[in-house]
């Protein structure tokens, strides 16, 4: 059987300066498109899609290493706490296939 990790990321954002939904959304947009784009995240709202400054996001990367899966976790997290350094938390867990097939 071939070697098959998945890392998931829960990433809590809090947006002080958003006036209103449409502040966040355009914010939240720029953040996907560059996960997903730069960094090939799959990635998600999955919480708070109705209040103004907080948002919760599911992230989502895929790998045939555990080294390698965890250093591009790692980069995602840096250009997360880099662009919200006081207003992002990030939950972080790492599965192989065989893990949850069981």
């Amino acid at each position: 059987m071939a070697d098959a990790y998945v890392a998931l990321l829960l990433v809590h954002l809090h947006f002080p300066q958003a006036g209103s939904l449409k502040a966040k959304r355009k914010d939240l947009a720029s953040v996907k498109a560059q996960l997903h784009g730069r960094m090939g995240v799959a990635v998600a709202e999955v919480d708070h899609q109705d209040l103004w400054q907080r948002s919760t996001l599911a992230a989502a990367l895929t790998g045939g290493s555990v080294a390698v899966l965890e250093r591009a976790t790692d980069r995602v997290e840096r250009f997360l706490l880099d662009r919200f350094p006081d207003t992002c938390h990030i939950e972080r867990t790492l599965a192989s296939f065989e893990e949850l097939s069981s």
